[in-house]
């Protein structure tokens, strides 16, 4: 049989090819940055070529790094499946999700004593880290996330489809100085989410407004802190209608009448063979019957 190299190796070339970046790998595999280009040039070293272009703060794979993903990375996910399917007890079947917090919050956790009751059988890790789609069959399951589109390699469905909304507390609708016009926004402070940083975007152009803009923008990765800070009349949260709606804070409402819908959504995915596993089977089953509006 042919030596093969260090799995550690393909390891680091996989999640590096997979995020872009060394730094944000290294973090995933818990490893130093110096620790995972090592693994990254013996794997290198071993094929006898350069598998990524090297650029300023980045990493692209470059014509042979690409045709060597496209090659293990099924390999790897077999591998995954295998592990896992005789690693775990019999009885017991559990799933690894990736998820947003505020989905979880929100939509998910109330849900699960009706998946429990059904399915007694499956248990759920819960992951809130991010890089959720990188992670896919190398810590987690399937993923619930936030997007504008799924990458086609991996199976995809989206949950929902929804509107753009700028949820403000109330106050700021009346005293001395009311948000009541849209160049009122010129004066406020916007928040938006990394994972929706166009939202902003399209709901002044759907407003007709492409030129408006805010007094400053202020980026979360946390759904749930831009409802508080919204809550705190700190400013606008561009959200979705969902996440006004299902937050039930009295001191939170939307500006002007729009009826905006979002390029963004809530998305199911997992690695097509993983669909084929009971866990992501149950779970996706339950979702789609349950809570999709997609």
């Amino acid at each position: 049989m042919r030596r093969l190299p260090p799995l550690t190796a393909i390891e680091a070339f996989v999640q590096v090819a997979r995020l872009g970046s060394v730094k944000a790998a290294a973090e995933e595999l818990a490893l130093s940055s110096p620790a995972l280009s090592r693994r990254v040039q013996a794997l290198e070293r071993f094929m006898g070529r350069n598998l990524f272009e090297r650029r300023h703060q980045a990493m692209m794979l470059s014509a042979e790094g690409e045709k060597l993903l496209s090659r293990i990375a099924p390999a790897l996910d077999q591998l995954t499946l295998a592990i896992d399917s005789t690693s775990g007890d019999s009885e017991l079947v559990r799933l690894r999700l990736a998820v947003m917090p505020l989905f979880a919050s929100q939509r998910l956790m109330g849900r699960l004593p009706e998946l429990r009751e059904q399915h007694p059988e499956l248990h759920i890790d819960i992951d809130t880290a991010g890089h959720a789609l990188a992670r896919l069959g190398e810590g987690v399951d399937a993923a619930i996330l936030l997007a504008r589109d799924i990458d086609s390699s991996l199976y995809s469905r989206r949950i929902d489809r929804d509107k753009a909304v700028a949820i403000v507390n109330r106050s700021l609708l009346s005293g001395r100085y009311p948000v009541s016009r849209l160049d009122d926004i010129g004066r406020l402070t916007i928040f938006l989410h990394r994972d929706m940083p166009e939202l902003f975007t399209t709901w002044r152009e759907a407003l007709g407004r492409p030129d408006l803009e805010p007094a400053a923008v202020d980026l979360f990765d946390s759904g749930q802190l831009m409802l508080d800070a919204a809550a705190q009349g700190l400013g606008v949260a561009f959200m979705l209608r969902s996440h006004l709606e299902d937050s039930h804070d009295d001191r939170l409402t939307h500006l002007f009448d729009d009826n905006i819908d979002s390029p963004y959504g809530y998305w199911f995915a997992c690695r097509r063979p993983a669909l084929s596993t009971r866990a992501v089977r149950i779970f996706h089953d339950w979702l789609f019957s349950t809570m999709a509006t997609g």
